[in-house]
């Protein structure tokens, strides 16, 4: 099965790359768990694209992803940032799955493209159905979320966490439509 968008790898990771610098350069707006976050969900995404990956490290890096939504959203609740760090986290859940789908699913086998999901198992479907819906509500978060708080913050950080916003939203579109 041939990716939607062939360039997808590399779409994606400018994206990462894009948010995590807007990310510090938002400075202190930004703990260091949404910090944290955006600098893994880059460097992911670019050995990711770089193809540095084997099925196994595929795996250790959706760990990876995991341990740093988690690490995301630790000690956040009832900050002003607690928003934009679950954002983020729940980004980096989208991307771990993407990650554990892509480890599980064979690539081509002696010029004959492999049957696809995780073994037989059926886990193919279910993580490319919680992969959507992630995007779905990571992309719908980032329209709905300056709509539904007064803005916290001023000039430059204001437009720093702006442009992370849709450019990791944008990362993830990519990263979906290369699935």
């Amino acid at each position: 099965m041939d990716p939607l968008l062939p360039a997808a790898s590399w779409l994606m990771t400018v994206a990462a790359l894009v948010s995590a610098v807007a990310c510090l350069a938002a400075r202190r707006a930004v703990p260091w768990q949404g910090r944290q976050a955006a600098l893994v969900m880059a460097a992911g995404m670019l050995l990711m694209a770089t193809g540095a990956l084997d099925p196994l490290g595929g795996v250790v890096l959706g760990a990876l992803l995991l341990l740093s939504a988690m690490l995301g959203t630790m000690g956040v609740r009832g900050t002003p940032s607690a928003p934009a760090c679950c954002h983020r986290a729940l980004g980096s859940l989208v991307m771990a799955a993407c990650m554990f789908e892509s480890a599980s699913t064979p690539g081509p086998v002696a010029g004959v493209e492999a049957a696809i999901g995780h073994g037989g198992h059926g886990l193919g479907g279910v993580l490319s159905a919680f992969v959507l819906v992630g995007t779905l509500a990571v992309v719908g978060w980032t329209v709905v979320a300056p709509w539904r708080r007064p803005e916290l913050h001023r000039g430059g950080a204001a437009r720093s966490l702006t442009v992370e916003s849709w450019a990791m939203a944008g990362g993830v579109v990519a990263m979906c439509a290369g699935m």
